[in-house]
């Protein structure tokens, strides 16, 4: 198979879908991959590291686009790579759909067929690509809430852990699963003081017993959500809903209640957002405030820490497009029912449900879909 490795285009995205030693597994194979020019600068990989494993390196996204059958990114694509989608493209990577319309129109008249990361699914019932990535934006939802709960960048001016004589930091986050709990492991090692709200019981006796007394577990009612969010110094939004909008918890009104200075980190802004007063930011732009309190709500967290993302994602993401290569993206997603589920939108069709019903279209059957796949 012909693989295209553009360079990412959003807002300091410097992440890159393939690694030269993901790209190496897969030219050992007898699969041939397109790397744009520079699409590995930003994890320390050079067009000649790539060059070394056996791909070829292109110009600019046209070419990568022109002479590839599967695209491999990490974030969803851009409006001017939308454009370059054909229908016989497999396109594998972030994509987010449920709030995000315009994407989804443009993926659906493009014909081609889109794989998300982010609804592949495990035997557990995991989401095994989605989760790497949460792990790192766990981790980092705390050190950008240090960061914006100073005084200089808009914050109350309070030390998540506080000193001896003075008290840490109330951290709540809402949400018990990958990205809280990743969250509750740095804001605990911090000295924070943590509290987790979430309905499942059984995820609240996994914090419980993992943490012990260094965190609070609450079981997520309407009342104690709000009066937890009114006496919070930070928030973390980590809820999720596999591949649907992310619900509205807190308020306008909760946020109007909260302390001046304190920080909301929304985590789930991929998926719209948890806050009502949530819109997505960009690290150049990361933070705005709201009714005193400062919003947090970058889109592409991991993308800060590149390196750190590239090399996790690929690690779970790579069986997959070894997959799909050797296979073929029909006898792929016949044979392995985990990354069936990652097909969203196919031959004009959209296939995932939750997208479906956010966006208004009608639910195409998968199992017809890819049967009309060709081989």
């Amino acid at each position: 198979m012909r693989i295209g490795l553009p360079k990412e285009i959003k807002n300091h995205e410097q992440r890159v879908g393939l690694t030269p030693d993901s790209v190496s597994e897969l030219t050992r194979r007898g699969h041939s991959v397109l790397v744009e020019t520079n699409a590995g600068v930003g994890i320390g990989a050079s067009d000649d590291a790539y060059v070394a494993v056996g791909a070829e390196i292109a110009p600019d996204p046209a070419s990568v686009f022109d002479d590839s059958q599967m695209i491999v990114k990490v974030k969803e694509p851009q409006a001017v790579e939308r454009a370059m989608l054909r229908e016989e493209h497999t396109l594998f990577t972030y994509l987010h759909l449920a709030p995000d319309a315009d994407q989804t129109s443009d993926l659906v008249k493009s014909g081609a067929t889109c794989i998300a990361y982010e609804t592949v699914t495990d035997d557990n019932g995991g989401l095994p690509l989605l989760a790497p990535m949460s792990k790192v934006a766990g981790r980092m939802s705390i050190q950008a809430a240090a960061n914006f709960l100073q005084q200089p960048n808009g914050g109350s001016g309070k030390l998540i852990g506080g000193v001896p004589g003075v008290d840490p930091a109330k951290v709540v986050i809402i949400g018990g699963g990958v990205v809280g709990q990743h969250a509750a492991e740095m804001a605990i090692g911090l000295g924070g003081d943590v509290t987790i709200l979430d309905r499942s019981n059984d995820v609240l006796d996994h914090c419980a017993a993992r943490w012990g007394a260094a965190v609070k577990t609450v079981y997520s009612t309407s009342a104690a959500l709000e009066a937890h969010v009114a006496s919070a110094d930070v928030v973390v939004g980590a809820v999720l809903v596999k591949g649907d909008t992310a619900p509205k918890l807190v308020t306008a009104e909760m946020v109007k209640g909260m302390q001046a200075g304190s920080v909301l980190v929304d985590v789930a802004i991929d998926q719209g957002g948890a806050f009502e007063t949530s819109r997505a930011t960009t690290h150049a732009d990361p933070v705005y405030i709201v009714d005193d309190v400062v919003h947090y709500a970058v889109a592409n967290m991991p993308g800060a820490v590149p390196r750190t993302s590239t090399y996790a994602l690929n690690n779970a993401t790579l069986p997959f497009t070894l997959a799909l290569a050797d296979m073929g993206p029909k006898a792929a997603m016949l044979a392995n029912r985990h990354l069936r589920n990652g097909l969203n939108v196919s031959a004009g069709n959209v296939v995932e449900p939750h997208v479906a019903h956010a966006l208004g279209y009608q639910v195409a059957d998968m199992d017809a879909t890819i049967a009309a796949l060709a081989a």
